[in-house]
């Protein structure tokens, strides 16, 4: 992993770095009109939900906040510092804690005592990359 220069708490990066520290610690999630954003898939609306309060719970916990596209079977999250206009650390930081929590999957990690959601379709309920 690379080493990244310490910007200010709301200096902004530029497209360049934030398209190289992305594709080097986030890779599933793509910079796009001044935003960070990642697609989350789920298998349907239930699910859909649980992201969503996820995501929600993170945000307010870390006191900032993405804009969410909801449909049924997916959230797509759009992370970008309103007050600095462009992507900061606090983008990056909110979105590995999201990215975590969110493939989180208990059954494939060693020594966890978790099970992890069965292998049935009846269970599964979000789309890992």
């Amino acid at each position: 992993m690379a080493q990244w220069r310490k910007a200010g708490k709301d200096e902004t990066y530029t497209e360049e770095e934030i398209e190289a520290r992305l594709k080097d610690e986030l890779p599933h999630w793509y910079y796009e009109g001044g935003w960070i954003r990642r697609k989350y898939k789920t298998s349907g609306w239930k699910a859909t939900l649980m992201v969503v309060n996820t995501v929600g719970h993170l945000a307010e916990a870390g006191w900032h906040h993405p804009d969410l596209t909801v449909s049924y079977a997916f959230v797509t999250v759009k992370l970008m510092n309103h007050a600095a206009k462009g992507v900061t650390d606090k983008d990056f930081e909110l979105a590995k804690k999201i990215e975590e929590v969110i493939q989180w999957q208990p059954a494939i990690e060693e020594n966890s005592a978790l099970d992890g959601t069965p292998d049935d379709p009846r269970f599964k309920y979000m789309k890992y990359d």
